[in-house]
């Protein structure tokens, strides 16, 4: 069968399906209905499903959220208004799969992850991934940390991801990030989380969380203050060092995202979500990933539409990133 994959320019990288050639809805539902890593070789962005959930606490079915993003995502266009950039012909950004990971075993899952991770990484690929549970993160930062040292951590989420353990368990969705301040794989000078609200389990947890070096901007905070002056404050806490993002989906309020395993009322709206990053576009963005979307509880598919446009901002991120570094190489 012929491709219908286009080309944005000769030798340049190869873009999506072409959609007044091949319907939207035709074809396999790869991201934003990009070439798969095989048939490119290379890519600078490799988008890369984690599927796997066997770390949540409430409701499960992430497993499912990386080809539900995809699905999403055959609406996507090659032309970013919001950013004024064509991403796709900037940086070749292609679909790497899936990472095959054992769901009875979270450590073993953990591993392959990182060594997965790894492998991209080392192509000179940034990553970005689609879970899965926020367990994934911790291997992700370990490996974004291998390459780059210890980065700065901007963490979008409801619940802060920093308890010590769930029923005795070191690796779970809610423990990602205190592991990774005691690995060192991030730079505590820089920790930020973004929408965090709901009760606690006690005032300890906050405490714990400001003495491993998070400062926390509440969805309270963002709708008070604005988006332009939360954008400004995360700006100047990342600084230039490297940075990585991580997107749980129920940062953004049930009524915006309803397909998740932990809702919490009085959430971001997705325009918010998008506006923040878009306010960040100029930060040294590594790597990035976007989880806990669990498409059994979405209605009309809002999480999976909101999250694919969430991935969609930040691999245009990349992509500007590379093509300006690429520029001044030359």
């Amino acid at each position: 069968m012929t491709s219908h994959h286009t080309p944005q320019h000769s030798s340049g990288p190869v873009g999506p399906v072409d959609s007044s050639r091949v319907p939207r809805y035709a074809g396999p539902a790869t991201f934003a209905r990009l070439p798969r890593l095989d048939e490119v070789g290379s890519t600078d962005v490799a988008v890369v499903g984690v599927p796997f959930d066997s770390g949540v606490s409430y409701r499960p079915g992430a497993r499912f959220g990386g080809n539900a993003i995809r699905e999403a995502s055959r609406l996507l266009r090659p032309y970013n208004p919001a950013q004024d950039a064509s991403p796709f012909a900037l940086a070749q950004v292609a679909d790497a799969g899936d990472i095959a990971v054992n769901p009875f075993n979270i450590n073993e899952a953990v591993e392959t992850v990182q060594a997965a991770a790894d492998e991209i990484l080392d192509s000179g690929a940034r990553m970005m991934t689609l879970g899965g549970d926020h367990t994934i993160a911790l291997p992700l930062l370990r490996s974004v940390a291998r390459k780059h040292g210890p980065v700065a951590l901007l963490h979008f989420d409801a619940h802060l991801d920093t308890w010590d353990t769930y029923f005795g368990a070191e690796y779970t969705h809610g423990t990602p990030f205190r592991r990774a301040v005691e690995e060192g794989v991030l730079d505590t000078s820089a920790l930020s989380h973004v929408g965090i609200r709901g009760p606690l389990y006690g005032r300890k947890d906050l405490d714990d969380d400001e003495k491993m070096g998070f400062g926390i901007v509440t969805s309270a905070d963002v709708m008070r203050r604005g988006v332009d002056e939360v954008a400004q404050q995360l700006r100047e806490r990342i600084g230039d060092r490297p940075l990585y993002i991580s997107i749980d989906i129920d940062v953004l309020d049930p009524a915006h995202a309803p397909g998740t395993g932990t809702p919490e009322a009085g959430g971001l709206t997705s325009r918010e979500l998008l506006e923040i990053l878009r306010g960040l576009a100029d930060c040294h963005l590594v790597s990035a990933d976007l989880v806990e979307v669990s498409p059994a509880y979405d209605h009309a598919e809002m999480t999976s539409v909101a999250a694919s446009h969430t991935a969609y901002e930040l691999t245009t991120i990349m992509s500007r990133q590379i093509a300006a570094g690429r520029a001044a190489g030359a």
